[in-house]
């Protein structure tokens, strides 16, 4: 593991060498194949290297956070073509890069909660210093003291832990140790804000519609799955006590979901809309984690990876429609079938995998989450149902009311889609529909 992290910190250099913007993004690229061929289909730790190592859980979210973040060089053409600071840009993002891929292979959950507090540093910068309007600093400030608010107790459980437990690492955790309520809720309450759950998701659609392209594309594909990835990770610890609280979990996440799924059918941004519709598929994820059963650890993981693709992708489309129009409202960009025909076709693809549609991964996780939510208590069942039909409701109101209509009158013309936004789509959307081919691999993990 150290020699990738090794190979991203000396690329640093790189970063600040003139016109050497689609060099990073090429060695991106080398280091998700690299990374892929290491092999880390296990449900053990392996190419273990001090305090890293690779399971299988670790192994998705690595491979897909290599993956979001060499799309998103090839997302901000703009950035380089306006020469808008764009060696710092790659600086932050490599060094985003790097405190991810430290997170997501750490085996000790202090060194965990380090890179996991640090990964919001370099997002904060990318949003304050390549956001749009001026509220992004607003949206900066939102998104740190929500996740400061959510850290500091998460740190002192963690002391207090180990004082009791004399061990921090991933392997040794097991309910062994009698906790209660409240060293449950500071341990994982970070997590519940960064995913975000229903009640402290208000940072989300902020941080979002003030982010540059490449802000929206990390925030989605990956620092919303930190949430999941360390409460996947911390379960094994809290069994008893979340037999006891998963019902209130569960309830307001589906709950949740089904009043945002409400709120998307009356937004007029594009960016909101993607935003809230992460809210209700992010709910569901929890839901699955805490109904503590096979089938839901396993297709919250699913879930989480298809997500990442799918939301990321349809960020990069709401992008391509403003760089045209400067405009994300709904009311601008209507009858764009009209303008780029083969850009609707991909609006089509994206929007069909975000409501669950075959052959799509979401279907996967998304019937992984039925399976485990109605053998956890049939009563999920009234709010699935409904979660699963708005969800597929606000995703035809996205399509229908952004490519059909009467075109606005101060379009006259513009250029349609470059090779690049389309080898960009493409990148997003076949990985989510081949995975869905092998998913079996999803269930090796535990």
């Amino acid at each position: 593991m150290l020699k990738l992290l090794f190979m991203m910190v000396f690329m640093i250099p790189l970063c600040f060498i003139k016109n050497n913007f689609w060099i990073i993004q090429l060695m991106f690229f080398f280091m998700s194949f690299l990374f892929m061929f290491l092999g880390g289909y296990s449900y053990l730790w392996v190419n273990v290297s001090y305090f890293l190592g690779s399971d299988l859980l670790s192994f998705g979210l690595i491979l897909l956070s290599f993956w979001i973040c060499s799309l998103m060089i090839m997302a901000s053409n703009m950035i380089f073509i306006k020469n808008n600071f764009y060696s710092l840009f790659l600086f932050f993002l490599l060094l985003l890069m790097i405190f991810l891929y430290c997170t997501f292979s750490s085996m000790n959950l202090f060194m965990f909660y380090i890179f996991f507090e640090s990964s919001l540093i370099p997002t904060l910068i990318l949003i304050m210093g390549w956001g749009y309007q001026p509220e992004r600093l607003q949206a900066g400030i939102y998104l740190l003291f929500y996740t400061l608010f959510a850290s500091l107790p998460m740190m002192i459980s963690i002391f207090y832990f180990y004082n009791y437990y004399m061990s921090l690492n991933f392997f040794f955790f097991n309910d062994l140790y009698e906790f209660n309520f409240f060293m449950f809720i500071s341990m994982i309450f970070a997590f519940l804000v960064k995913m975000p759950m229903f009640l402290v998701h208000l940072w989300l659609p902020k941080a979002h519609v003030e982010a540059p392209v490449s802000g929206s594309m990390i925030l989605a594909g990956i620092l919303l799955k930190l949430g999941g990835y360390g409460l996947l990770r911390l379960m094994g610890l809290f069994v008893n006590l979340v037999k006891t609280w998963s019902l209130v979990f569960v309830s307001v996440s589906l709950l949740g979901g089904f009043l945002v799924s409400l709120i998307c059918l009356r937004q007029t941004d594009l960016k909101i809309l993607i935003a809230y519709s992460s809210v209700a598929h992010m709910g569901m994820v929890l839901s699955g984690i805490m109904s503590l059963n096979k089938w839901g650890f396993c297709s919250s993981f699913m879930m989480m990876i298809s997500h990442g693709l799918c939301s990321s992708g349809l960020f990069c489309l709401a992008n391509i429609s403003y760089d045209r129009l400067n405009s994300r409202s709904m009311f601008m960009n209507k009858g764009m079938i009209n303008l780029m025909p083969g850009m609707t076709l991909w609006w089509f693809l994206l929007i069909s995998s975000n409501m669950a549609a075959p052959p799509s991964m979401n279907l996967m996780g998304e019937l992984g989450l039925l399976n485990s939510l109605m053998s956890w208590s049939f009563m999920t069942m009234i709010f699935l149902m409904l979660l699963s039909f708005f969800s597929a409701v606000y995703s035809l109101y996205l399509y229908s009311f952004s490519q059909h209509g009467k075109i606005y009158s101060g379009k006259y013309s513009c250029y349609s889609g470059f090779l690049r936004e389309y080898l960009l789509l493409f990148l997003h959307w076949f990985p989510l529909n081949l995975l869905i081919i092998k998913s079996s691999v999803f269930l090796l993990w535990i």
